[in-house]
């Protein structure tokens, strides 16, 4: 037996009013932030009218209620913690709908990602670097999956050609 997740969904007549709205969007930022178009769709998936949809949201961005700047660098800050590079949080950005510019901030804004790259391969296989270029080549399909780019991983593994 499958079990599915049971939406809320709003009668007609409570579909457009912005209260009704309002307090659908408010009780989904108090559990978690949001993106505007992530909650834009949550909303719209509720049954709820698209024009009140982007009348509420806007209002709840001008009184900074919903931030996409703090919900990219909060982003950003808890998957670096979690061991992830710029490439995959970056992807999962995108997911989320926040523009290039914003992703790009929270990024720059981030860890020193060469760091992160370099304890998150000493976490896995310990402080010994790789000795063949098999181990190399396992060690970088690991950080390559945790989203580190190639310049990280070769830095990270010591495979950088001009260390050689």
């Amino acid at each position: 037996m499958a079990l599915r997740k049971n939406l809320r969904r709003v009668d007609a007549e409570r579909s457009a009013d912005p209260g009704a709205v309002r307090a659908a969007a408010v009780t989904l930022l108090s559990r978690r932030d949001f993106a505007t178009s992530e909650l834009h769709q949550k909303l719209i998936s509720r049954g709820f009218d698209a024009d009140s949809v982007a009348v509420v949201l806007a209002a709840l961005t001008a009184e900074r209620l919903l931030d996409d700047e703090r919900y990219a660098q909060n982003f950003v800050s808890f998957h670096a913690r979690r061991r992830q590079g710029p490439v995959r949080i970056a992807a999962e950005l995108r997911q989320h709908g926040l523009a290039a510019e914003l992703i790009a901030a929270a990024l720059a804004s981030g860890p020193d990602w060469h760091a992160l790259a370099r304890s998150t391969r000493v976490a896995k296989f310990g402080a010994k670097p790789p000795s063949s270029w098999a181990e190399r080549a396992r060690q970088a399909r690991f950080l390559q999956y945790r989203g580190f780019s190639s310049d990280h991983i070769r830095a990270a593994t010591g495979a950088d050609p001009d260390l050689d």
